[in-house]
């Protein structure tokens, strides 16, 4: 989403820059980055922390800027190793919030706006209040702060917010503080000038005590600056006409090929290869927010059916065996593949009929939108994101492009899936739901005005 936005909001003209870690891997894979004079020494509790900049010119108008620091960023996970959050994870993004807030403060293009995403930055919209609070500095950038998964909080230990170097008094209920800890997300929602999250229903969910992990109180103050706008996609990457990763491409006007991909497909997962059996997929992290449970429920009764299932993905074990028995019991009906394979993800959204995606709940969701633009036909639940980009016919006849349920049960996933069976036996109605899909407009450049009403509404113009 981030690098999506940016290069938009370059090719319409604005000066924009990216800010991220020097993660692993990085500069081998863009070896003509350059090392910039501006170097990182901050104070970090009663430390220092110290990095280097390095810039790539990504496109006319966009630089994007890598914070090096190896004994932060040079390693093998991002967040995480073997399933566990590094222990030092609030030094690390601490010290990138303070790093991003320095350098919209030096950069010679005097950036007006700061967009800050999830908990890892969420600091940086406090660390840029405390700057304007004090006056240290002329034009300190505004900031926008978006939640993708409100879930993921960054909380840490009270004696963490000793490393911001800030007063202690931006330590209390309705700052940071969070029953007793830091919440680095809290930080970002308090402090920043307006605040966005990833869809409109998500925006309205997050208010609630369902939805709003702790902090629906908070941001239901901050209601007046808050927006939900749906997360877009590459239209490039993702183009059944053009993607590198399916053997045969179609389009509204010659959907012929994706019944090729159909037969691909099933021969790749040593399934039967027949057209006439509607086949299933799901991409993704086998984890209960995607509906996995469910959804396993649902397939142990739907796979006594003449249909098939295909996965790839991985997450908990529990999860990984149950869909993997599954496979071993229905071997000419179900396949599963454990891990992530980007040709394959393609591969899947391109050969299948129906795309099964029974979240808990969804911020965004983007592969019901990799769905629409593939003609496969979305099965989900009602919740967020879900609910802003697929249409049922119960909805709009004229315009459905999915099935929708909203009981969270297997039940209520079963329903969907006879309702799949019955729209796969008229042609005619399906192929509406497949054309319907394909002329969705999930692109950045509308997604990107609306981001730039947010950006002029934070720095007051």
């Amino acid at each position: 989403m981030t690098g999506a936005l940016a290069r938009e909001l370059a090719r319409e003209g604005h000066q924009a820059g990216i800010v991220t870690p020097l993660y692993r891997g990085i500069r081998e894979r863009f070896p003509q980055m350059k090392l910039l004079d501006l170097p990182l020494d901050v104070p970090l509790g009663v430390g220092r922390a110290r990095g280097e900049v390095w810039a790539l010119e990504a496109a006319p108008g966009l630089t994007v800027y890598f914070v090096d620091a190896p004994g932060f960023f040079q390693r093998a996970g991002l967040y995480q190793t073997e399933g566990f959050d590094y222990p030092d994870n609030a030094e690390r993004f601490i010290f990138f919030s303070k790093a991003a807030s320095h350098l919209s403060l030096h950069l010679p293009w005097k950036p007006e706006l700061l967009h800050l995403n999830d908990w890892q930055t969420g600091l940086a919209a406090l660390f840029l209040h405390h700057e304007r609070k004090i006056g240290g500095y002329e034009n300190v950038p505004r900031t926008c702060m978006t939640i993708h998964n409100l879930a993921y909080q960054g909380l840490f230990s009270a004696s963490r917010y000793a490393l911001t170097n800030l007063p202690w008094n931006y330590f209390v209920p309705d700052g940071v503080e969070f029953y007793g800890q830091l919440n680095s997300l809290k930080a970002g929602i308090a402090y920043a000038d307006v605040v966005t999250t990833v869809s409109p229903r998500y925006g309205r969910e997050i208010l609630t005590e369902e939805f709003g992990c702790g902090l629906d109180g908070l941001l239901r103050r901050r209601q007046a600056s808050l927006s939900g706008i749906l997360n877009g996609v590459d239209h490039d990457e993702w183009n059944p006409l053009t993607d590198p990763y399916i053997g045969h491409p179609y389009s509204s006007n010659d959907l012929t090929g994706k019944e090729a991909d159909k037969l691909k497909l099933q021969h790749e997962f040593d399934l039967p290869a027949d057209p006439c059996i509607p086949l299933f997929g799901n991409i993704g992290r086998m984890v209960e927010q995607k509906g996995v449970d469910i959804l396993l429920g649902a397939l142990e009764e739907m796979l006594n059916a003449n249909i098939q299932f295909v996965q790839i993905g991985g997450g908990a074990p529990v999860f990984q065996s149950g869909f993997q028995e599954l496979a071993r019991r229905f071997p000419a009906r179900a396949a599963v593949r454990i891990g992530f394979d980007e040709g394959l993800s393609h591969r899947i959204e391109a050969g299948c009929d129906f795309y099964l995606m029974p979240s808990r709940f969804e911020p965004c969701g983007l592969n019901q939108m990799y769905s629409l633009r593939y003609a496969t036909v979305p099965i989900v639940r009602a919740t967020g994101g879900l609910d802003d980009t697929v249409i049922d016919i119960r909805e709009d006849a004229a315009h459905a492009n999915g099935i929708k349920f909203h009981e969270y049960s297997s039940r209520a996933l079963v329903k969907g899936i006879q309702k799949a069976q019955a729209l796969y036996r008229e042609p005619d109605l399906f192929h509406r739901f497949r054309l319907n899909g394909l002329a969705t407009d999930f692109s950045w450049r509308r997604i990107a005005a609306e981001y730039l009403e947010v950006y002029r509404k934070a720095i007051g113009t």
